[in-house]
């Protein structure tokens, strides 16, 4: 009987064994994909608030601004010539409507290098000229 409890503990470390690496990379992706998220959602945001800046204020400069302020958790960080504003100003008050864009281009290393070296992830947020 002793010997058949040896047979049965051997077999439980093989199969543990096989299903540890498994239960390893399921974590390590579950970790990857929730810091792609977050970053997605900064990106997300800090478009959105460069859009408003854009719009509001017609000034490129303070748009750039505030996706850097909205971005400033990223690591590394957000390089201004990642930040495409289009068009280059707003039209005046009274002129056609136009919407304003803000486009961040933004390659994300990955945490563990894992899966690889980084993937690259984009925040647009559009805005009417002049609110």
């Amino acid at each position: 009987m002793t010997t058949r409890l040896r047979d049965e503990r051997g077999a439980s470390a093989v199969e543990f064994g096989l299903i540890v690496p498994l239960l390893i990379v399921l974590v390590i992706g579950i970790a990857e994909f929730g810091h792609a998220f977050q970053v997605q959602g900064t990106l997300s945001a800090a478009a959105r608030e460069g859009a408003r800046a854009m719009a509001l204020q017609n000034d490129q400069t303070l748009a750039r601004a505030a996706v850097m302020d909205a971005t400033s958790t990223l690591n590394p960080a957000i390089a201004p010539d990642q930040i495409v504003v289009t068009p280059a100003s707003c039209p005046a008050i009274g002129g056609s409507s136009q919407n304003v864009r803000i486009t961040i281009t933004y390659p994300m290393p990955f945490l563990t290098g894992f899966f690889g070296a980084g993937i690259d992830l984009t925040g647009t947020g559009v805005m009417r000229c002049n609110g």
